[in-house]
């Protein structure tokens, strides 16, 4: 990507998406780490009020993706186009500004503080004298907005439970109203309950008109609330598949392998049902 060829972005320029607008399109993207290619070729589209799953084995590249769309990484080739302009994520602060918000598997969240201070934190209002009433408001509209089971504003994270503290970590990623927000394995290690509770959340991110790329290693999950799943395969796209897809096409193409375990139980089950 040539330095005169990107637009440079103004802090705050952003402005909302209309709901099935492309906001994000990635074409030719590849990052190479010395001899090692890490993505070739990605090419990418995400629209306003879509949720995409980003599926692949370990090592398929959707971390590397998902850091350079947070300016973690540079890419080494290929064009970034958001919100209908060329861009260059040069740090997670410029990507930030623009618009893309990232909650990774982490969550960065601070356990020895409330909800309000892990919401507001680092962006806190008035910081030099805090306006703590103001910051508590903003974060029980967000939190009702979601329609988020948070008991009290005030309670320490370290208190919350597991889809309580991806809630937290979501609503923080909603403060500044990001075109797109990027979700690392949002359900890892969850329970039933509190997946439920996460996959209805990002359903309300998707209703409020953001653009959601969603990365996931549970079909069903991916099933409950994607448009689109992108297959990535050693670094390289391995097509474009939809909720109704069966699990030997997604396992085919995540593993790149069309007789497996899954298609042979299928097939066998196919089998009886013709009997």
């Amino acid at each position: 990507m040539t330095e005169n060829s990107t637009t440079t972005v103004e802090p705050g320029a952003r402005s909302s998406a209309t709901r099935g607008e492309l906001v994000l399109s990635l074409r030719g993207v590849s990052k190479h780490f010395g001899a090692v290619s890490a993505l070739t070729d990605i090419e990418l589209d995400v629209h306003a009020g879509e949720v995409v799953a980003l599926v692949g084995d370990n090592g398929a590249g959707k971390s590397t993706l998902v850091k350079i769309l947070a300016g973690v990484h540079q890419p080494s080739a290929g064009t970034i186009t958001f919100g209908g302009r060329e861009v260059t994520l040069s740090d997670p602060g410029t990507a930030l500004d623009l618009g893309i918000a990232t909650v990774f598997q982490d969550l960065a969240l601070c356990e020895n503080l409330d909800v309000v201070a892990n919401i507001f934190l680092g962006r806190e209002l008035s910081p030099l004298r805090l306006d703590e009433v103001s910051m508590e408001v903003r974060a029980w509209t967000l939190l009702n907005e979601l329609s988020a089971r948070i008991p009290n504003v005030r309670d320490v994270v370290a208190s919350l439970s597991g889809g309580q503290r991806q809630t937290v970590a979501i609503a923080r990623s909603l403060l500044l109203d990001p075109k797109l927000i990027m979700l690392d394995e949002p359900t890892a290690a969850l329970g039933v309950a509190q997946t439920a509770e996460v996959l209805n959340l990002i359903e309300r991110v998707r209703d409020r008109g953001h653009a959601v790329i969603m990365i996931s290693h549970n079909m069903e999950d991916v099933r409950a609330v994607a448009d689109r799943i992108v297959v990535l395969r050693l670094g390289r796209n391995n097509g474009v598949f939809y909720p109704d897809s069966s699990n030997a096409e997604l396992v085919a193409a995540i593993t790149g392998a069309t007789e497996n375990a899954v298609s042979r139980r299928a097939g066998r089950r196919q089998a009886q049902q013709d009997v």
